[in-house]
């Protein structure tokens, strides 16, 4: 079997969408030895910032020469991103030998009750068996769907970090804070420190009551660590970062954003609890290590001139933080925005949010079997300078001959949207 073939099997199954449960993860980890026990895992769960705080963990570790598998969905530009050792992408080989081994586990559970693995399993399955075969220090997990019964939740991490809570999958995950938390909140294990950056009352109150039944402390921002803001530049942010032990008074991040600020605090608080569990940690490396660290897709700035940025804000709270960057870093320029989306999203909400910011609103579309086409998403707003393009490239392009050095144009939507078009500035 090679690369193309493997890929062609993973994305067939598809087809059996969302299955939550643990059960054929059990199934196929018990066949394979039980590789999610050899691993020191890390386990991330959220709305909004897996990927952003995964990424700074992992660079904070790298700096200390530790050896770092991670597991993140979806991928920006390639699908051999979702895993990765170092930073370093499977090689399309292993990648292809993986799928060898989880193929013929997937054939035979179709014979029993729980039926075919889905694709988001199968690629879990495969990042275990890939990590269990180096030699890691650490392997991060970022969850799917929830937590609960996402297929990640086979890990036995020493330690879990739940992000903030909004509301996003509500067909799947619940329709209020509550049941949305309580289902992120499934990750948390019997005994295992759990960081969270969940702010609302009724949310933690949820978290604390699952760690309290699996006996679990929590470290909460704001109270166990928290971070300042100290100012906006160019090329980022500048904070502050303080434990009841440890402050480090300047810190830069290139990811823009006060909730970027947040995330990289998680992170900084995680290695504070490794460095507490007796792992080596020196913190005078944490400095280089969040400055090291870009995430793409993540207000990603991919043209000069014209400014043209990339976000995948993909729900209504994180279409809130865009807005907020946007204000923060160009508040005195014309902004252009772009924007496609899936159907499964609050579109016409998400949309109402930009419309504040936008001098011109551009609506498209692209491949994929859940976008919403560019006419159906042009009903859901009213703008002065609305304008509506089937062909993305082309409004690309249209938009560019228009702009100037002032200009600033924001391509925003679905993150699968964000992944096609990046291609074109590669």
């Amino acid at each position: 079997m090679n690369y193309y073939e493997a890929l062609q099997w993973i994305h067939s199954r598809e087809k059996f969408k969302v299955k939550p449960g643990l059960n054929r993860m059990k199934w196929m980890m018990e066949r394979l030895g039980h590789p999610e026990k050899k691993i020191t895992s890390i386990h991330i769960a959220g709305t909004n910032g897996k990927g952003s705080t995964l990424t700074f963990l992992r660079n904070l570790l790298q700096k200390q020469g530790y050896a770092v598998g991670s597991f993140t969905s979806p991928y920006i530009t390639r699908f051999n991103e979702r895993i990765s050792i170092n930073g370093i992408q499977i090689d399309d080989e292993e990648l292809a030998e993986l799928v060898l081994d989880i193929k013929p586990l997937a054939e035979q559970l179709a014979d029993t009750v729980w039926g075919e693995p889905t694709e988001f399993e199968v690629i879990t399955a495969m990042a275990i068996l890939y990590f269990s075969r180096h030699s890691l220090d650490f392997a991060l997990f970022e969850a799917g769907l929830g937590g609960r019964l996402d297929s990640t939740n086979i890990i036995q991490p020493v330690l879990s970090i739940i992000t903030n809570i909004g509301l996003d999958h509500m067909g799947i995950l619940g329709d209020s804070y509550e049941q949305i938390a309580y289902e992120k909140a499934g990750i948390i294990k019997e005994e295992t420190p759990v960081i969270t950056g969940a702010e609302r009352d009724d949310v933690m109150q949820v978290i604390n009551q699952k760690a309290a039944k699996q006996q679990a402390p929590v470290f909460m921002f704001g109270k166990s660590f928290t971070s300042t803001h100290l100012k906006s530049v160019q090329n980022g942010e500048c904070f502050s970062f303080t434990t009841s032990d440890y402050e480090v008074s300047t810190l830069f991040s290139r990811l823009k954003g006060e909730h970027q600020i947040k995330n990289a605090s998680l992170a900084l608080y995680a290695m504070e609890l490794l460095k507490a569990a007796d792992f080596i940690m020196d913190r005078d490396y944490y400095e280089t290590g969040i400055e090291s660290t870009f995430w793409p897709a993540r207000f990603e700035k991919v043209s000069e001139q014209p400014q043209i940025i990339l976000d995948g804000a993909h729900n209504q709270e994180g279409t809130t933080a865009l807005i907020k960057t946007m204000m923060k870093h160009y508040n005195d320029n014309r902004i252009i925005i772009m924007y496609a989306a899936l159907r499964d999203k609050p579109v016409e909400e998400m949309l109402t949010q930009l419309k504040g910011i936008a001098d011109e609103l551009w609506v498209t579309q692209f491949d994929f079997p859940k976008a919403m086409k560019a006419e159906e998403i042009s009903q859901l707003i009213s703008h002065n300078r609305l304008y509506v393009r089937m062909n993305y490239k082309r409004a690309l392009e249209e938009i560019r001959q228009t702009m100037n050095e002032s200009d600033v144009l924001l391509i925003t939507g679905s993150l699968y949207f964000i992944s096609e078009i990046r291609k074109n500035f590669e």
